[in-house]
């Protein structure tokens, strides 16, 4: 399987990279057991799931924590390692995020913010440098926090060797410019499936101007798009699930009606449903990388599993076009 570019960093990597928010656990997903996550991650680079990516706010460092714990028995020449800046709950500023499991959470995109931040993740994750730092979060007023400033920082960062790539998280097309401008961004991470397609035309052209790759998390649909969600699937109240548009009825309607076309691309394939949306998803945008969140070792298998997919073009050519006709 051919590796795909980080932007112009130099890094290479098979499309398929693993995402830990999960693994923070928290009141967001509940207990975990923390050795069995580490297993996880551990079997992802196994499978050759070589991108591991994480954040601060993620169970609220935990699962940093976590994967600092699996960097300990994992080479870390086998790891492209990618974590994130600009959520802060060490101390307050001027711009309130959210509050996450009762603490309040800020945005901090300062010269001084972003290095204590990646100070604080290496110590976490046991490593001297990390080849990709995402800026999490975007300040909605430039004024306080400048893009100049913000750039210059992680440009500083990337000169000591202390990271390898840029990223930014939740941006607009004029951000990407913005970033661009002040120095050199590599990947965007944004969300990105079969049913929710904003960036192919509102980032997307940007980043193939720019060189600017892309990193697409919640190609799932938190789940809609596996095949195991029924028109009766219900969910706990306060669950992400019921406010997601995807899940309501017209539109989740839509989504089983299109798994039920590939019912036999399934058994063409010898694969699961997951598996082929992960492998189609990843047709979708030429040189994307697809993030899919696990916790568990049979999950990471699972998502391995759409990595030896190779789909026909007259199959591509034909999801393509039912993806269309519901868009």
């Amino acid at each position: 399987m051919q590796n795909i570019n980080i932007g112009k960093s130099g890094i290479s990597v098979p499309f398929l990279g693993m995402g830990t928010w999960a693994i923070g656990g928290g009141a967001w997903w509940g207990d975990n057991d923390d050795a069995l996550s580490v297993k996880a991650i551990q079997t992802a680079v196994e499978q050759g799931i070589q991108w591991i990516d994480t954040a601060p706010i993620y169970g609220l460092y935990h699962s940093e924590e976590v994967v600092g714990e699996a960097m300990k028995h994992i080479d870390r020449d086998k790891v492209v390692l990618s974590t994130k800046c600009g959520l802060e709950w060490r101390h307050e500023s001027p711009i309130l995020h959210k509050v996450v499991d009762g603490v309040q959470v800020y945005r901090d995109l300062s010269a001084k913010g972003i290095i204590e931040d990646v100070e604080d993740s290496l110590r976490r994750l046991h490593t001297d440098h990390l080849d990709v730092l995402y800026t999490h979060w975007q300040s909605p007023d430039f004024g306080v926090y400048p893009l100049e400033e913000t750039m210059e920082a992680m440009m500083k960062l990337k000169e000591q060797g202390k990271i390898r790539a840029i990223g930014a998280s939740n941006v607009t097309s004029d951000i990407i410019r913005g970033y661009c401008k002040y120095g050199q961004l590599d990947v965007i991470q944004e969300k990105y499936s079969l049913l929710t397609r904003r960036i192919e035309k509102q980032l997307l052209p940007t980043c193939k101007e720019l060189g600017v790759s892309v990193q697409a998390y919640s190609p799932l649909e938190q789940g809609l798009l596996t095949g195991k969600v029924t028109m009766d699937t219900t969910y706990p109240e306060g669950s992400t699930r019921n406010t997601n548009p995807c899940f309501q009825p017209t539109r989740r309607a839509q989504a089983l009606e299109l798994l039920a076309k590939w019912s036999d691309l399934t058994e063409k394939y010898n694969c699961t449903m997951a598996q082929l949306v992960i492998a189609m998803t990843a047709r979708m945008i030429p040189g994307l990388h697809v993030l899919c969140g696990a916790r568990k070792p049979e999950q990471v298998l699972d998502n391995a599993g759409a990595m030896h997919i190779k789909l026909d073009g007259a199959d591509a050519v034909r999801m393509k076009w039912d993806v269309d006709a519901i868009s």
